[in-house]
């Protein structure tokens, strides 16, 4: 199952492709690293994201988007841009969008270590949250 591991942060949304093939995790490379809503946005604007990210999904194949889950206060809660774009990604059709909590990751990881080192990976570091988020919804 291909799955894209998304962490919504400010106006951007984060991804990094996984799939498990042959009892072998596989990060195929992605022609984007991460889409962005401007800062002072439309109607329109966030239809175009939910297009160009629907697009990404039908060009690699992806079965299952993850994301990471924000409290909706506290110190490390969710601002309002990235409630929309979480929205605009739950409201697509024909993909599967699970939430992710961080006592889930926790609890997952806990259980199954990850297979391979962050570093090794070949990702960016602001791809980590990502790509974590995508393992845990794989194992879960």
């Amino acid at each position: 199952m291909k799955i894209c591991g998304v962490e919504l942060s400010g106006n951007d949304a984060v991804i990094c492709l996984l799939y498990l093939e042959h009892q072998s995790f596989n990060l195929p490379d992605c022609r984007v690293r991460k889409l962005s809503l401007p800062k002072a946005h439309t109607r329109a604007d966030l239809q175009q994201f939910q297009k160009a990210f629907a697009q990404l999904m039908s060009d690699y194949g992806v079965e299952k988007v993850a994301i990471k889950e924000r409290p909706l206060k506290g110190k490390f809660a969710g601002g309002a841009v990235g409630f929309k774009l979480e929205a605009a990604i739950q409201l697509m059709a024909d993909i599967d969008v699970l939430m992710v909590s961080p006592q889930d990751s926790k609890l997952v990881l806990s259980e199954n270590r990850l297979p391979i080192s962050f570093t090794d990976t070949g990702l960016k570091a602001f791809q980590e949250t990502a790509f974590t988020v995508a393992y845990v919804a794989h194992v879960k």
